[in-house]
Order: C-alpha cells, then sequence, then structure tokens
C-alpha cells in the first residue's frame, strides 16, 4: 500500500502497487455503526443499562491515534500522513490516492473511497463513503473537505454520533470550525436509538460548543413520532452536565390550592462560577403572575442560597379574603461557612407574608404545613474534648389560630458551652447554656408574661470502666440553674435551683458464633442495667415555662435520668433501669441483620414534678419499651419501637415501617403504622411498582383512622424508553385548616436535554428511594 509523509515542503514517498482495488460499498449511519443490541455488549456495559434499553453505543476499533473532527489536538502543526491502495504524487503539488484510503493530521482522521491532497492550497478532498473517528464523536458524509492549515473540517450529508451525550443525528452540511467547535445546517439531532424517532430536535442551523458543553439552533421544531409539535426561533440545550445561561424547560401541572393550572418557565443565569441565579416566572389560572427567584454564592468557606417569591396581585386570595390587597410574598436565605480549625458559621431565615402563603402558592407534597418559621444564626465549636455554640434564634409564626401563649420564645442570644477531659481514671465534664428568652407578653399575665434570662450549668465527675466484656460508669453531677426574669409577678425574679444527680449505666457483652442458612453469623447478648436518682423539689411550678416539654417515652428515654426537655423543669427520680439488646451481625459482610431490645424502667419513688400538672406519676413500672431492627437484605429493612403496658395489656404507642427496594431500585414499597393512645393512629403505604419494562405504577396512601379519612394520597404513572419518560401525578394533601387541597403534576424527560415539570421532585418527598431511582434512571452510576 502506498504511503506518504508531508511535511511542510518535505515529501517523503514510499510506494508499493497494490493488487487489489477497494469496493465502494455504502456505509452505515454514524449511530447503526457503533449501535450494539445488548446482548453484544460487554457484561459490564449491560449491568448499567436499564431495562428498557434495547442496546447501547460501543465505540468500535482501538481509538488509539485517531483523530476527531471536534478536538483538533495538535492539528495543523502536525505533518499530514496519507495512505491508499492506489496513489499518484506530483512533487510539491498534488497527491491523488484511490481504494482504502486514510489521511491524518496530528488527532485529525478521516477515511474513504479517493483523496485528493493539494499542497499549494493546504486542502485535503475525500470522496465517500467516508468515516472520521475521534474520541467521544464519530461522523459518515459522501464527501469532505479538509484545511491543513486552519484545522476546518466541511463534510455533505453526514450523520453524526456524540458518545457521552448519546446524541445522534444528520445534516445536510456539517462543519468543524475550530478545537471543540461544530456546525450542522439543515440538521438533526435526538438521544434515540438508531431507527426510533420517538422525538428529534430539528433545526435550519445548529452549533455545538462541547468545551462549553451546551449547543444553539435557529428556528427549532421539537418533532414527535416525526410530527412537529412546537417551534422556537432560536433554543439553547445543554450537550453535557455544565451549567450555562438559559431557559430551562417549561414546568406546568395543576392545583385546586392555585385556582388550577399554572405554566413556569424558569430562565438560568450562569453568571460566575462560583455564582449563579435562577428567575421562575409562572402563570396560575386565577391568581395571575408569580415570579420566584433563587441566588446562588459559593465562597471559599461555603454555599449561601437566597430565595424570594413575589405576586403583585392575587386575584383568588382578595375573593377569599375581602379587604385584603392581593400582594403576597416569601423570603428564605441560608448559610454556611466552614472557617476551619473547627469552626462554623451558619444561618437560615425564613419570613412570608400571610399564613396562607405555602399552602397557596408553595407546591410540595408535604403533608403537614408549618406552622413556625425558624430564623437561627449562628457560630459553633468542636473538638475531641470541647464544643462551644452562639445563636441568635426566632420565629415567625404563621398561624393566626395559634394563641400568643403558645407561641414559642426567642433565644436572644443562645449561648451553649461543654468539655469532657480524662484525668487518669477520672473523667470530669460540663454541660452549660446561658439564654436570653424574650416574646411579646403585653397581652399575657402571670408568669405567661415572664421574659429574661436562665443560666444552666452541670458540671459532673465520672469513673469510665470498659473491657473488652463489658463496662461500668459511675457519676455524680450538679444541676444549676439561675434565673434573672423581667415581669415575674410571684416575688422576685433572681432566683436559683439546685439539683444533685447520680447515675450509675453498667452493661454486659456475651457473644457466639453460628450459622444460618449457611451463612455465618455473631449473636450478641447484652444485658444493661441504669440507676439514676435526682433529689429535685416537687414544686417548680412559680418557673415560667420558656422551652420545656415532657420527653415522649421510648426505649432511648430509658437511660437518661430527667423526664423534661429544656431547662425549666428537672425531675425527680429515684429508679432503675433493666433491658436487654441482641444483635446478630452478619461474619461475610459486617452488616447488622437484625437487633432485638426492651426494657423497663422500676420506679422507687414517685415522681412529683410536674410542668403545669403533667408529667407527675405513682406506677411502679413503666410500659415494656422495645425495639427491633431487621435488615434481613440490604434492600429490606424492617422497623418496629413500641410501649407496652403489662398492667393493663394494652399498647402506649407504636411505630412500625417496611422499606424495600431492588438492587436497580426500580422497586420501591414501604409500609408504615403510627399509633398513640387516644392520639393519633395512621397507616402509610407507598410504592413504585414496574408492571412492565417501561410502565410503572407510583402511589402513596396515608389515612387516620381517628379522623377516619385519608389525609394524603399520590398516584401516577410513569413510562419509560431509553430516550424519553413522561410522569403524571395526582396528589391529595392535608393543609393546616383541615382541608383536602389536589393537584396534578406532569414531567416529560427527554433523556440528554433535560425535562419540563415537576413531578419528580415532588415525588421524591413522598417515597423514600425515588431520589435514587430517578439518578440510575437513564443508567448513570
Amino acid at each position: 500500500m502506498p504511503a506518504f509523509r508531508i511535511g511542510g515542503c518535505a515529501v517523503a514517498v514510499f510506494i508499493g502497487l497494490a493488487s487489489a482495488q477497494a469496493s465502494a460499498e455504502s456505509v452505515p449511519t454514524a449511530a447503526e455503526i457503533d449501535w450494539r443490541p445488548r446482548a453484544q455488549l460487554p457484561e459490564s456495559a449491560r449491568a448499567q443499562l436499564p431495562v428498557f434499553c434495547e442496546g447501547g453505543y460501543l465505540p468500535s476499533g482501538s481509538g488509539q491515534g485517531v483523530g476527531s473532527v471536534v478536538s483538533g489536538g495538535d492539528g495543523q502543526q502536525a505533518p499530514v500522513e496519507a495512505s491508499g491502495l492506489n496513489a499518484r504524487y506530483e512533487i510539491d503539488r498534488v497527491l491523488y490516492l484511490e481504494g482504502q484510503v486514510r489521511v491524518r493530521q496530528g488527532a485529525f482522521e478521516v477515511s474513504g473511497s479517493e483523496a485528493r491532497y493539494n499542497q499549494a492550497e493546504s486542502r485535503v478532498s475525500v470522496q465517500g463513503p467516508l468515516v472520521s473517528r475521534g474520541k467521544g464523536f464519530l461522523l459518515t458524509g459522501e464527501n469532505a473537505q479538509y484545511n491543513v492549515d486552519s484545522g476546518r473540517f466541511d463534510i455533505n450529508t453526514a450523520t453524526f454520533l456524540i458518545h457521552g451525550p448519546e446524541m445522534r443525528g444528520n445534516a445536510g452540511s456539517l462543519t468543524r470550525l475550530a478545537d471543540n467547535q461544530v456546525e450542522i445546517r439543515d440538521g438533526m439531532l435526538t438521544t434515540c436509538g438508531p431507527g426510533q424517532n420517538d422525538w428529534a430536535i430539528v433545526a435550519s442551523d445548529i452549533h455545538l460548543d462541547q468545551a462549553e458543553g451546551f449547543g444553539t439552533a435557529k428556528h427549532v421544531r421539537l418533532e414527535v413520532l416525526d410530527v412537529p409539535v412546537f417551534y422556537w426561533p432560536w433554543a439553547s440545550f445543554p450537550i453535557d452536565d455544565q451549567r450555562k445561561t438559559g431557559f430551562l424547560y417549561p414546568q406546568f401541572g395543576s392545583s385546586s390550592a392555585g385556582s388550577g393550572a399554572f405554566v413556569s418557565v424558569p430562565y438560568y443565569l450562569n453568571l460566575a462560577p462560583h455564582y449563579d441565579a435562577t428567575l421562575t416566572p409562572q402563570y396560575i389560572h386565577g391568581r395571575g403572575l408569580f415570579n420566584e427567584v433563587e441566588g446562588r454564592y459559593l465562597s471559599p468557606l461555603g454555599q449561601t442560597v437566597l430565595q424570594v417569591g413575589y405576586i403583585g396581585d392575587d386575584s383568588a386570595y382578595k375573593e377569599e379574603n375581602p379587604g385584603e390587597s392581593g400582594e403576597r410574598w416569601a423570603l428564605d436565605a441560608s448559610t454556611l461557612a466552614r472557617f476551619g480549625g473547627g469552626w462554623t458559621g451558619y444561618g437560615d431565615y425564613s419570613v412570608v407574608s400571610d399564613e396562607d402563603y405555602l399552602s397557596d402558592l408553595n407546591r410540595s407534597l408535604e403533608i403537614n404545613q408549618a406552622t413556625h418559621l425558624q430564623r437561627r444564626g449562628g457560630f459553633r465549636y468542636r473538638d475531641r474534648h470541647q464544643y462551644f455554640e452562639t445563636y441568635l434564634n426566632d420565629y415567625q409564626t404563621i398561624s393566626d389560630r395559634i394563641a400568643d401563649v403558645n407561641k414559642p420564645y426567642a433565644q436572644l442570644p443562645e449561648v451553649l458551652y461543654g468539655t469532657t477531659r480524662q484525668h487518669g481514671w477520672l473523667e470530669t465534664g460540663l454541660e452549660s447554656q446561658y439564654t436570653v428568652f424574650y416574646r411579646d407578653n403585653d397581652n399575657l399575665t402571670g408568669l405567661d408574661r415572664a421574659n429574661g434570662q436562665r443560666l444552666r450549668a452541670i458540671p459532673e465527675l465520672a469513673v469510665p470502666m470498659r473491657t473488652l466484656w463489658g463496662f461500668s460508669r459511675p457519676s455524680v453531677s450538679v444541676d444549676y440553674t439561675r434565673y434573672e426574669l423581667d415581669d415575674y409577678t410571684l416575688g422576685n425574679g433572681s432566683f436559683d435551683r439546685t439539683v444533685p444527680v447520680a447515675e450509675w449505666d453498667n452493661g454486659l457483652y456475651f457473644d457466639r458464633q453460628s450459622s444460618l442458612f449457611d451463612v455465618p453469623y455473631n449473636q450478641t447478648l447484652e444485658p444493661r442495667l441504669y440507676y439514676a436518682w435526682a433529689d429535685a423539689d416537687a414544686d417548680q411550678n412559680d418557673i415560667p415555662d420558656f422551652d420545656t416539654d415532657i420527653q415522649t417515652f421510648r426505649f432511648d428515654q430509658l437511660f437518661q435520668p430527667d423526664r423534661f426537655t429544656g431547662g425549666d423543669r428537672v425531675g425527680d427520680a429515684n429508679q432503675l433501669t433493666v433491658a436487654l439488646t441482641s444483635r446478630f451481625n452478619d461474619l461475610l459482610t459486617g452488616a447488622e441483620r437484625a437487633r432485638f431490645s426492651i426494657g423497663q424502667v422500676q420506679y422507687f419513688q414517685d415522681r412529683e414534678v410536674t410542668l403545669f400538672g403533667t408529667g407527675a406519676g405513682t406506677r411502679s413500672r413503666s410500659p415494656l419499651a422495645g425495639e427491633v431492627v431487621l435488615n434481613p437484605l440490604d434492600s429490606l429493612e424492617i422497623r418496629s419501637s413500641g410501649l407496652w403496658d403489662p398492667e393493663s395489656g394494652e399498647t402506649e404507642e407504636g411505630r412500625s415501617q417496611l422499606v424495600f427496594h431492588s438492587e436497580d431500585y426500580r422497586y420501591l414499597a414501604s409500609l408504615g403504622h403510627t399509633y398513640s393512645k387516644d392520639e393519633i393512629e395512621q397507616s402509610d403505604v407507598a410504592a413504585v411498582f414496574p408492571v412492565s419494562d417501561r410502565v410503572s405504577l407510583i402511589g402513596r396512601w396515608v389515612y387516620d383512622s381517628r379522623l377516619d379519612r385519608t389525609v394524603g394520597s399520590l398516584a401516577g404513572l410513569e413510562y419509560n424508553n431509553c430516550c424519553w419518560s413522561v410522569q403524571a401525578v395526582h396528589q391529595n394533601y392535608l393543609t393546616d385548616d383541615r382541608e383536602l387541597e389536589s393537584r396534578i403534576l406532569f414531567q416529560v424527560q427527554l433523556k440528554g436535554l433535560g425535562g419540563s415539570g415537576g413531578s419528580s421532585t415532588r415525588i421524591a418527598e413522598a417515597i423514600y428511594g425515588f431520589d435514587e431511582r430517578e439518578r440510575r434512571r437513564f443508567g448513570t452510576p
């Protein structure tokens, strides 16, 4: 085979006559060349291929030494290499090649049936059928022109394949202008497989910029099954995951709270590598134009996010609330900064114009609506031995139905400090808190009117002893609290409280090895005894309630000396906890496959300290508290906890949940039940169930037995194939005024080009594992 190497004006010619001519066979499209049915893909590729895909792309050839019309590499700086079955060369003028022609310059390479290199014009003409392959790119066409000096490559009647986003298409003509820049005229592109034009973008001019990761197009038609369904005079679209300024895909749906249909067209602003913004104008039928703005700023310390929503004239709100202006707004700002050396700063501030803003304008699958919006910001420090935190904390109570006496106090500020030190066999510790409490109490009387300062400090001495077979930790501490109160009507507002506390925590550890179904496991038996004594004054109801509540009695609470949260009550105690835990650990994987725990408290005296009448007790034994956690498979978890009263034989409280997902997350299921005697009983069922490789059912149902009604539901359908998917979801949710609102959400996803609608984010908030399912839906690792 003749071979030529031409660099500048120097020519080296090696000629050998071939005995055969290349046959001019037709060349398949670029996508057809690299397409492989599922059965022909390597095992590693099949494992990542979604079940609804019939095949995938696999670049042929070694990929070494080949070029790309998109990435020119050293391009015109390198000599031209050419080869063919037959050749004729006119010194310093023209090189003619025929049969199995191959032309290469640096990273550029093209093969065809004939080629003509005009050295004077630095131009190579190639006749097809021709193929040009590069890293992540493949082209075919009828004929092409290549400029050796500029690197420009023009090809007619072209087909192309971009391997990264698996984007294929054809063009009347295609030009490689420079590194990573491609112009397509009279082109079509899609991410569907060869011969499957479920959707396609057709445009008169398409520009692909691989360096920036996006494409632009003029006179764009979206075609579905070769039928035009939408037209844009100009459009921009991503071809990888890089950020770019431009319109995102529209979102649309329907909501009874929004008086009907809504549509929004987000616009993304990539302002700089470290900050950006998204503007989302949306029209809500019956309400008007609603605008949302989100800004994100990333500094070397951390990220700050600002979100603002505004509607200037909400016609539905004015109709429901005569006399109101219809102007409504919301703001949420959050920031997190890591300063190094154990220091962190944070902040979160939320505010809305009215109590119905969240239910009317905040489209979310959250069943329970917020009643208080938190505003909190501060600094914290932590190292091996100590922690420090100071912050300001306040709330906006957005429900008018909450009485002033039930509104939370602000902490302006709160300062926390804690430390633990080891001194040989002795351990010392300190937990301390200083808080300034404030609430607008002008309309209140008695203790509810008080504001003021509280200082709490709990120094502790302990002797921790630990071995392989158990532990013992006796300790003594003093719970000291000092108050400086304003508007205190029961006497002097300056007083203190001192409570001595003793604890002794003991545990043993036994284990044995066995096997079950030929799987070796280790079983443990862990008995535990915990004694707590606290000599607290029975009458503490002359102290205001700034932040105190009664702890929910559960298994973890068995090993705590105080039954109150916050600092305004310290419970009296003289009690012994007896508990037992057994674990089953898989010795092959180290995973905990099962854990069983049960315990009970023996009270040696009545509990007399109350929070204004609640929290006392006279019984000698607590209910039995238990927990069961089962992980028989990596994809299945069963949790159950509860309280059972042996005296009455009744269940006081119970919570159970089963969560299952298949290995590829195509199947999702969760079952939940929550019960509290005389308070609540709810059942929760959620699932994503494929009825075929491409169609899945989506559902969630929350039922309240005491209200005898559905308090939340979700029902939808999802269709997937390898190049697009659609979700349609109908959802009911209970608002804070006990009314069921409904909405319909859609999402259409075109593989490689994003999607419209917003259902998948909302479903992920309702169904465990759905976000992971979305991540894997198109086979991304």
